[in-house]
This record gives structure tokens, C-alpha cells and sequence, in this order.
């Protein structure tokens, strides 16, 4: 009896061990298949997974991250491709992560660009797109875009639309911290289609739903008169490629019109490139620096004017908090030269410059890559330049009957 108790006992033994083996076994199994986690570990033989190739294939090095990272990415991929409930796109995939790489320097203004994205940004200097006439930027503050200009004869101002109006939705879409770029892909569509959006206007408290129709639109990016007493105007609304010839017609036809005094107006104007702003700076101000740039290394770049076609007449230049980048390097320059009087609120403040880099996938980012100084040596990054004729824009007087009170000072005082 003690013998077959013995191996009773014994056999029993083992076959509980085998069945504990066994639940071990299929519970790391469920909770992550044998082949998906070795490739988790795939440091030791060099391979790397669809992600990684990925990774190449846009100008990252991976030498540039740690191994735990590497190694990481994986786990995360692999353990997606075995629970996630949906299909997988690998493309959107791996766009997630370069756009995520991006957003994790925390600095608002650098992005990651698809393919498509790219093409968009690139045409869209071109100065003609099917949308609804509005210029916006994303405010830091708040993460929605914000309206800092509106074209006119447009579907925008038709609407109703104002400078300083937040949009908050676009087509339903809560557009909260989303990539300025996908913004307006979502506002531009077809010609004849229609795109609604919600409005919050902060001077009122007033929240609206528009629904407009999209139209071509082309956009000047200067626009001129001539006022009376002799004084011209010139506007503005960013710095494109286009920008250096516009304002070049525009500043011979107002002095062949014997222009005595000159408006420059660069309210809303969110900046743009700053090789047009140091041309269209050549055009105005006195031989000097224009503006000087200074990179991570604290490698100087100046930017120069030789003065020969430097204004020659009163100037006063209109600026406000949606005058940003390009346009407080010229507003800066004009202050700290004193060739032109600024009227207005103080500026945006961003006192950087940002690079596009394109890479050879066809994607593209845009990085910070140095800040920038007034030829007097002035950080304007998130001070802004404060006017010398400081006056708030009357919002109510201007939906009343069109006054611009900002325009109208200028021109007494050039009168």
C-alpha cells in the first residue's frame, strides 16, 4: 500500500506540474504571441520591423535614439497589430510617429508634413486656392485657430467672419490643438462645396454656425491706394514669394501719383518668408542691418540694406497682436531706424525663425532653428514691439459702418 500510495502520489504530482506549466505557457501567450515578442528583442540580430524601415525611409537615423527606445516602438507596434480591433494602415501609422516626434519638442510652430501636406503648403504661395478667404494661425493660448485677416469679396467677409474670431469646429470637428495645416485642408475643398464652422467671437461673447460655400479665391498679398492729401496706403496680409513684386508695383504706382506720405498696414499679417521681408526691408529703409539671426551655436546671420532706395517720405506703419514674425522684423526695423511712426497694439511677439526641410520621401518638417534681433539688438520673442502711438481697434465702430479709428488717426497725422 505505501508503494501505491507512492507513485499515486507521484504521478499525481506531475501531471499538476505539467498543467501549472501549461497555464504559464498559454497565459504569456494571450498576452503576447512568442513570434510578436522576440521581435520586440530584435536589437541582438539587427532586424527592425515595418515601422523602423519606415523610420529610414524619412531621414531619421535610429543611432540618434537609444536602444531601450528602439526596442520599445516595437513592443508598442507589435502589441497594436495583435489586440488593435480595427485594420492597421502602416502609411498613417508611421506618420503618427514622425508627427509625434515633432510635437514632443513642445514647440508649436514645428510640424511634420506628409507628402500631400507638402505639395498643399508649397502651392498654396502660388496665391489661388478654392476656400473661403481667411487668414488664420493658431493661437498658442487657446489651440484653435484664430482669424488674423479676411480677404475681401470673399465668402468670409460675406459671412461676417472678423479679425480675432476663434473657429472651433469645422464640419462638426472639434479643430482643439489640431496641426494649422489640417485646418485649412479641411476649410479648402472644391469649388461650389460647402463647409460649416463654429465662430466664437471673444469681443462679444457671441458664438455662431456659418455655412459657406467655397469659391476661388485669389490672394493678393498686397493691396494699394491712394488716399487723399497725397498719402498712400499699402497693406500687407504675409510674406510669400509673390510678395517682393506686388509690393514693388505697389510702392511705384503711389510714387508715380507723387505719394507725399505713406500708410503701411500690417495688422493680421502673420509673417511669412524672411528672405521677402529683408527684400521688400531693401526697398524702405537706410543702409544698415535690416535684421540678424543667431542658431543654437550662436552663429551670427545678418541681413543688409544698402540704403539706396530708402523712404523718403512721413511713414506711418499700423501693427496689432495678430503682426507677427516677418511683420515685427520690418515694424522693428522701421522703429529702430525712425523713419516711420508705429500706431497701434503691441505686436505677437515671436522672435524666431522657422526652417522647412524637405526630405526625400516628399515629406517635409518645419523646425525653429534661430532667433532673430532688430538692428538695435531687441528680443521681440513673446514681448512683441510696443507702438509708439498706442490705440485699441474699434471693433463695434467698424461692424457699424466700416470705421477703422486705427486708419483714420493714421491719416491725421499725416495730415
Amino acid at each position: 500500500m505505501n508503494k501505491k500510495d507512492y507513485w499515486i502520489g507521484l504521478l499525481s504530482g506531475l501531471l499538476i506540474s505539467v498543467f501549472i506549466v501549461c497555464c504559464v505557457l498559454c497565459g504569456r501567450m494571450l498576452l503576447m504571441p512568442a513570434d510578436k515578442y522576440e521581435q520586440s528583442s530584435a536589437r541582438a540580430s539587427g532586424r527592425t520591423n515595418g515601422l523602423m524601415d519606415n523610420i529610414g525611409r524619412g531621414n531619421f537615423d535610429s543611432e540618434e535614439f537609444d536602444d531601450d527606445v528602439i526596442d520599445k516602438i516595437n513592443l508598442l507596434k507589435n502589441a497594436i497589430e495583435y489586440y488593435y480591433v480595427e485594420d492597421l494602415d502602416e502609411e498613417i501609422l508611421a506618420d503618427g510617429l514622425y508627427s509625434g516626434l515633432m510635437n514632443s519638442l513642445g514647440d508649436p510652430y514645428a510640424e511634420y508634413y506628409t507628402p500631400e501636406q507638402w505639395i498643399a503648403m508649397q502651392n498654396s504661395t502660388e496665391g489661388i486656392y478654392y476656400g473661403i478667404g481667411a487668414y488664420m494661425k493658431k493661437d498658442t493660448v487657446t489651440g484653435y485657430p484664430l482669424i488674423t485677416g479676411v480677404i475681401r469679396n470673399t465668402p468670409a467677409e460675406e459671412a461676417g467672419i472678423l479679425i480675432d474670431d476663434y473657429i472651433y469646429k469645422v464640419d462638426g470637428t472639434d479643430v482643439y490643438d489640431m496641426n494649422l495645416t489640417d485646418v485649412t485642408g479641411m476649410i479648402k475643398g472644391p469649388e461650389g462645396t460647402t463647409v460649416t464652422l463654429d465662430v466664437v467671437r471673444p469681443s462679444t461673447g457671441e458664438e455662431f454656425v456659418m455655412t459657406l460655400e467655397r469659391r476661388k479665391v485669389e490672394t493678393p498679398t498686397v493691396e494699394y491706394e491712394m488716399l487723399e492729401g497725397g498719402i498712400g496706403y499699402i497693406s500687407i496680409a504675409e510674406f510669400d514669394t509673390v510678395t517682393v513684386d506686388q509690393f514693388a508695383e505697389a510702392l511705384a504706382t503711389l510714387k508715380g501719383n507723387d505719394m507725399e506720405s505713406l500708410i503701411l498696414d500690417l495688422r493680421g499679417n502673420p509673417g511669412g518668408s524672411l528672405s521677402v521681408v529683408v527684400e521688400i526691408g531693401r526697398m524702405l529703409l537706410p543702409k544698415g542691418l535690416i535684421v540678424y539671426t543667431e542658431n543654437k551655436y550662436g552663429e551670427r546671420s545678418e541681413y543688409t540694406c544698402d540704403g539706396s532706395r530708402c523712404i523718403d517720405v512721413p511713414m506711418v506703419v499700423l501693427v496689432n497682436g495678430g503682426s507677427a514674425s516677418a511683420s515685427e522684423i520690418l515694424a522693428g526695423a522701421i522703429k529702430d531706424y525712425g523713419i516711420g511712426t508705429l500706431l497701434g497694439t503691441t505686436t505677437y511677439g515671436k522672435g524666431i525663425v522657422q526652417r522647412l526641410i524637405a526630405l526625400d520621401d516628399g515629406s517635409a518638417i518645419k523646425l525653429t532653428v534661430s532667433h532673430y534681433y532688430t538692428p538695435l539688438g531687441n528680443d521681440i520673442h513673446k514681448v512683441g514691439i510696443v507702438p509708439d502711438i498706442e490705440l485699441e481697434f474699434d471693433s463695434e465702430a467698424y461692424k457699424e459702418d466700416a470705421t477703422d479709428n486705427q486708419l483714420e488717426h493714421a491719416i491725421e497725422l499725416l495730415q
